[in-house]
């Protein structure tokens, strides 16, 4: 019988190195060693248990077919995971975890006996280099070693061992009371063999550890349980060593079930890593947002001009995508890429992520150091030189570039950030050059980026299609929450990109045609999106509506609290790379807002009506509230001060919208005529 297991039956265990997917059944299908984007010893995940996996379980009763657990859970606020069987024998548990490393990286899992007696087994096939290496096994004083090229695999275990069919395999029983542990180490086969660690020790030592990471937590809100298990997978997806952050700790897994939308994650991704970093610091972590800032200076180095979208967990920047054609995929979904041909894209957005976290790190405590600020200078010089070009935008299209309306408004983003930290003294540029270099920015975008006839952005430049990011215009700051244009956008994304249970697509695909991502194929919807959801609804004023919402998103993670990239509404399940840290830093930050919105007056979004100001200068009404919390989430969260009311905001832009007026009659004919990017 053939294991075909959901992508939410497996949990993660992580040392901040790497990460080891756990299913439900006792395997763990996918490991790379020793770092997050080496090659896989166990890639069972992406093809069979014959590329490489590791299972213990109580001995199936029938053969070759492995029971589900009873119960699990990871102990605690811990990345400590227990799987519970029972059986006519009686029940055992088997603890699964990754100590915090200096040195090599282990993998310690403990079988304890707690009622009655329970035959077990244990199966271990490594195959390195993601499923394509049979080792050499062998035993060395006692212990196991699985040899291949540089690898090399140490297992150490009480109970005997006997090497079967490229596995090495070893039948027990446990007895109430009794445990018996394995360790699995890795590495170089040049190198001295790894020390044999205390098991008990280990799991002591790495208790504490996520005790006193997550006792630093500052949020106390009503979602705290969830919040608190998305800033440990968060957590557990930085690169220790270094401080880079991964988009998530696998390759390969679909965006849609057979079809080939299947990415390579395991790199640093700075518009991903600046959104986790937000939602650290958001909750109390500093620690995190030093390390990066170092990572992001070396990476960096000295050519901002050349600034990748994404680099490896150290900073590498050759990132080149082949394909793995000995691995079938998850159910057959092929092909399975390793690396990453994106690393080479503009996306101008970037630009506003990474300048947005350093100001979110400044607001925090973290200061303004002096190579931070010659980057942060050189970053935005060359922005000024760039932002008028069209780019691949957030979603990495592989297709024909266009201007992208998210990108200019993270660009105007990215100016916005530079001034405020000017004028709070951390940062020395030209004020007034950067002022009116984000008056242009947003002339243009409310120019070109809206569709007058439709009240709402569009995706990009003359486009027709819609873009779930255009959510995220009133949380940014761009406009405020309140004014019509933000309002229609966010009902037109409901109405065009949401499903019947309000989740949202990112934007239209294709089906068996390419669409405008220059992909045949389609997705499911795109989990990060529906947060995006929640903080557009609770911003303008539909709080309740938000609240509801957000507790429906609440039930889609995994038993053990985990988001996949994207979830599948009519099969009921998660797509796409797992864990993803978008999802995760999306869950925290809408808990976020919420939390600081319920400690500001409600306002009935039917009982008010908004009158704002388009950039034609008409006045205009929607039935939505006058929002004067409508900003950004970190300035609902006391980091970039008080929120400007929709009159300020207007008085602000008056002089734009003034140039506006008389550009507009030019607008919609441009708009009409375009059909396509400018």
């Amino acid at each position: 019988m053939k294991r075909l297991p959901r992508i939410e039956q497996y949990g993660l265990i992580g040392d901040m190195q790497t990460s080891a997917h756990v299913c439900d059944d006792g395997s763990i299908d996918w490991l790379c060693l020793p770092r997050f984007d080496s090659a896989a010893v166990f890639a069972a995940l992406l093809g069979t248990e014959q590329h490489g996996s590791w299972r213990i379980c109580p001995t199936p009763v029938t053969e070759g077919v492995p029971g589900v657990v009873a119960r699990r859970g990871y102990r605690g606020d811990s990345l400590v995971l227990e799987s519970q069987w029972r059986t006519p024998t009686g029940t055992v548990r088997v603890v699964d975890f990754m100590p915090p490393r200096d040195g090599a990286p282990q993998m310690i899992r403990i079988v304890e006996g707690t009622v009655g007696e329970v035959p077990m087994i244990s199966a271990l096939c490594p195959r390195p280099g993601y499923g394509r290496v049979s080792p050499w096994i062998h035993g060395l004083g006692g212990r196991v070693i699985a040899e291949a090229g540089a690898d090399a695999l140490w297992l150490d275990s009480s109970a005997p061992q006997v090497e079967k069919d490229g596995s090495i395999v070893s039948s027990f029983t446990v007895a109430a009371g009794e445990s018996v542990a394995f360790v699995l180490s890795w590495c170089p086969s040049h190198a001295a063999p790894p020390e044999i660690p205390d098991p008990d020790a280990a799991l002591a030592d790495t208790l504490g550890f996520w005790s006193d990471w997550t006792g630093q937590c500052t949020y106390e809100g009503p979602y705290r349980e969830a919040v608190v298990r998305s800033l440990i997978t968060l957590k557990a997806m930085t690169y220790a060593p270094s401080g880079g952050i991964v988009a998530a700790p696998t390759t390969s897994l679909p965006e849609e079930i057979g079809g080939g939308r299947n990415w390579d994650y395991r790199y640093t991704w700075l518009r991903d890593a600046s959104a986790t970093l937000a939602a650290l610091l958001g909750t109390g972590y500093r620690q995190e947002a030093e390390a990066w800032r170092r990572w992001l200076l070396r990476a960096v180095a000295g050519d901002p001009e050349n600034l990748q979208i994404m680099y490896g967990i150290t900073g590498e920047r050759y990132l080149p995508e082949r394909e793995l054609p000995w691995l079938p995929g998850y159910e057959e979904s092929a092909p399975v890429r390793v690396g990453n041909g994106a690393a080479d894209q503009l996306q101008l957005d970037v630009y506003g992520e990474v300048i947005e976290t350093l100001h979110l790190a400044h607001q925090g405590g973290v200061a303004h150091c002096g190579d931070t600020a010659v980057l942060h200078r050189r970053l935005v010089e060359h922005l000024e030189e760039c932002w008028q070009e069209p780019d691949e935008g957030i979603w990495e299209i592989r297709g024909e570039r266009r201007h992208f309306v998210h990108s200019k408004v993270m660009a105007w983003v990215a100016v916005d950030r530079t001034i405020r930290l000017a004028e709070a003294g951390a940062l020395d540029v030209d004020l007034f050059a950067l002022i009116e270099l984000r008056e242009a920015i947003h002339h243009e975008v409310c120019v070109k980026g809206f569709d007058p006839v439709r009240n709402t952005f569009t995706q990009s430049y003359g486009s027709k299609e819609l873009d779930a990011s255009l959510l995220l215009i009133p949380r940014v700051g761009f406009l405020p929450a309140d004014d019509p244009r933000v309002v229609g956008t966010v009902d037109a994304v409901r109405r065009e990109l949401s499903t019947s249970d309000g989740l949202v697509r990112r934007y239209p695909t294709a089906g068996d045609r390419a669409g405008v991502d220059g992909l045949a194929g389609d997705e499911g919807t795109f989990l990060l999106c529906a947060f995006w959801m929640v903080d557009a609804l609770a911003l303008t004023g539909r709080r309740a509506e938000a609240r509801s919402f957000f507790g429906r998103l609440l039930a889609l993670p995994n038993d053990l609290g985990l988001l996949a990239e994207e979830y599948d509404p009519v099969a009921g399940r998660q797509l796409g790379n797992f864990p993803q840290a978008f999802s995760h830093m999306g869950l925290v930050q809408s808990a976020l807002l919420l939390q600081q919105l319920s400690d500001t007056p409600s306002r009935d979004s039917k009982a008010t009506t908004a009158t704002s100001t388009r950039c034609d200068g008409s006045a205009h009404a929607a039935d939505a509230p006058r929002a004067d919390q409508s900003t950004t989430v970190a300035a609902l969260t006391g980091q970039l001060g008080p929120a400007p009311t929709s009159e300020q905001f207007v008085h602000a832009r008056r002089e734009t919208d003034d140039r506006c007026a008389e550009a507009l009659k030019e607008a919609g004919k441009s708009f009409a005529d375009t059909g396509a990017d400018q």
